[in-house]
């Protein structure tokens, strides 16, 4: 870790550390909304342009050319390792991820072998570059949490309720946490290549875990997700859990073992610190639709998160969702300079 990454707010803010003031970061701030983004991928797949590593690094770094955030996320897809160890997985505009041999049975196991660092030579090159030239910001490297990965695999593509992942859920235990077991695999070597190759914290991504109960969740799914973050536990970076639609699990998604729990945007903050156990940063949690209101409204709503967020043990600054294609870069921008003056904390010792 270089001096500038140990005085990160950012990371500061994960581990629960005094910070100068609130970070902010925002999920999928390299993307769709930025014009740069779109030529860079025109005529390029999504997939495809996850396995060059200097389109990786340009994409990752344009929003930081932008916006004043406390750290740069890697450009990737959670689908990424899922093709990398040879899953017929690919993602169709306006569509998402769609898998042409979805997971019927056992036999379908076998298709889901171990991911080596061989696999994404891609992945490594790109976040070494990227560490080299972020000069100290950090890196945040991510997975796709186990449910999620699931879903996709077993419907064959995007789902409103999940019906076919929850039947195999309830119907087929065994196959369930074998399912869910070999993911865990996938993601935990996945996530341990990116650590290796420079990223500061990593985030597992478990979308559409909100779709199950709590009861469900703590049975068929956090044993496999807290395996993901103790196997990460050695890497010494922070660990970051987020899902939409999760407020009824936040409990169960701290005990996971994440040092951080992102939450969207159905739950205020302070809400979320009592229904968790103490000794977590929090991540969150403005609504991406609020982007595209009046300035007026976007500036009341970001310093109700604020003040919501100290209440936190840290607070991560950061939409409940991803950025949506349609917001205005420069709102982002005015947004992350509002996040660092309205948070800024006096130095000790400064009347």
């Amino acid at each position: 870790m270089t001096a500038r990454q140990a005085e990160s707010a950012f990371l500061q803010a994960c581990r629960r550390e005094p910070v100068p003031y609130t970070p902010v970061w925002y999920m999928r701030q390299a993307g769709r909304s930025l014009p740069e983004y779109r030529k860079v991928r025109q005529g390029v797949s999504m997939l495809d342009s996850c396995t060059r590593p200097e389109v990786i690094t340009e994409i990752t770094m344009q929003p930081l050319r932008r916006y004043d955030v406390d750290a740069a996320i890697l450009f990737s897809d959670i689908v990424v390792p899922l093709r990398a160890v040879g899953i017929d997985v690919d993602i169709e505009p306006g569509v998402g991820p769609v898998v042409d041999t979805p997971v019927r049975g056992p036999a379908d196991l076998g298709r889901l072998r171990a991911l080596e660092p061989g696999d994404v030579p891609y992945v490594t090159e790109a976040v070494q570059l990227l560490v080299a030239e972020l000069n100290g910001r950090p890196l945040i490297g991510f997975a796709g949490g186990p449910f999620t990965l699931a879903s996709y695999l077993v419907e064959g593509g995007p789902s409103k309720n999940h019906d076919r992942t929850k039947a195999l859920m309830y119907g087929d235990p065994e196959l369930w946490h074998a399912l869910l077991g070999r993911l865990a695999e996938i993601t935990i070597s996945f996530l341990h290549i990116q650590v290796a190759a420079g990223a500061s914290a990593v985030q597992l991504f478990d979308s559409w875990v909100g779709a199950v109960s709590p009861d469900d969740y703590r049975h068929a799914i956090l044993p496999h997700t807290s395996r993901i973050f103790a196997a990460l536990g050695s890497a010494g970076v922070p660990r970051i859990h987020f899902g939409v639609g999760t407020g009824e699990l936040l409990g169960l998604m701290g005990e996971a073992g994440a040092d951080v729990v992102g939450v969207d945007w159905r739950i205020p903050l302070d809400e979320a610190v009592r229904r968790m156990e103490p000794g977590k940063a929090l991540q969150g949690n403005l609504d991406p639709a609020v982007l595209l209101a009046p300035w007026e409204v976007i500036e009341q709503r970001a310093r109700e998160v604020l003040v919501r967020g100290r209440t936190a043990e840290g607070h991560v600054f950061n939409l409940g969702h991803g950025v949506l294609p349609e917001t205005d870069p420069g709102v982002l921008a005015r947004l992350t300079d509002l996040v660092h003056a309205e948070s800024t904390r006096p130095k000790p010792g400064t009347p």
